[in-house]
């Protein structure tokens, strides 16, 4: 049992862990900025800190990770399908806040007049698809 971590070791693990920066962040902030468009990043004052916000069309981008924030698309293999072997009852908790919270976060934004799109990490593995999703977000003003 050569992968069984300590907490210390797992702790560790842990907060190397970003949550800014990614790289199927940067992919989705490469191909907006290529379409022309500027934004402003994880603007604290909005519910979620949204990874890319463009404050003049009151629109807001969220990258999601598909396994963080459960993904539950059947095609995707990251996500919900995906499920922690240890520690079961805090992963599930955890991973279950995250979609709770990502929920209300979207709902208060849908309530004061904000656009969001949400673009799933396995999404940005194809870039043309990715680009037409996001051109029509974008120019649907």
């Amino acid at each position: 049992m050569a992968d069984k971590l300590t907490p210390k070791q797992r702790s560790a693990n842990m907060a190397r862990i970003r949550s800014k920066d990614m790289k199927p962040e940067m992919i989705v902030r490469r191909l907006v900025y290529a379409l022309g468009y500027r934004y402003r990043l994880h603007r604290k004052n909005l519910p979620g800190k949204p990874d890319i916000v463009f404050a003049k069309y009151h629109k807001v981008i969220f990258v999601h990770g598909c396994f963080w924030h459960q993904h539950d698309n059947p095609n995707c293999l990251d996500g919900s399908r995906r499920k922690p072997k240890s520690n079961t009852s805090y992963w599930n908790l955890k991973l279950s806040r995250n979609v709770e919270r990502d929920l209300k976060n979207q709902m208060y934004l849908k309530q004061v007049g904000w656009d969001i799109l949400v673009i799933w990490e396995c999404e940005t593995r194809d870039h043309v698809a990715l680009s037409v999703k996001l051109k029509k977000f974008l120019e649907n003003e």
